[in-house]
């Protein structure tokens, strides 16, 4: 199955309650994350979350429909290109 290395941006909204819900998405899917980077909003009550991922486009696709389904989480997705295997 052949693996692109994936950034996918997420802005959580109302984070303090929404967190568990995101964790269990990413934790769910962390055997194809390599990386992650989180910081609040400043002033605000929203969380932004960097992933970087080696995953075909239907691992991806599934972390992200997984994510969206999350009231308040929208997620975009840039492939940079294939995973050297």
């Amino acid at each position: 199955m052949a693996r692109d290395i994936c950034v996918v941006g997420i802005l959580v909204d109302e984070r303090a309650s929404k967190a568990p819900e995101v964790q269990h998405v990413l934790t769910r899917h962390g055997s194809r994350i390599l990386s992650r980077s989180g910081i609040p909003d400043p002033g605000r009550q929203r969380g932004i979350i960097t992933l970087t991922m080696q995953a075909s486009e239907n691992e991806r696709q599934g972390l992200e429909k997984d994510l969206q389904e999350i009231g308040g989480v929208v997620v975009k997705s840039l492939t940079l290109g294939p995973a050297l295997e």
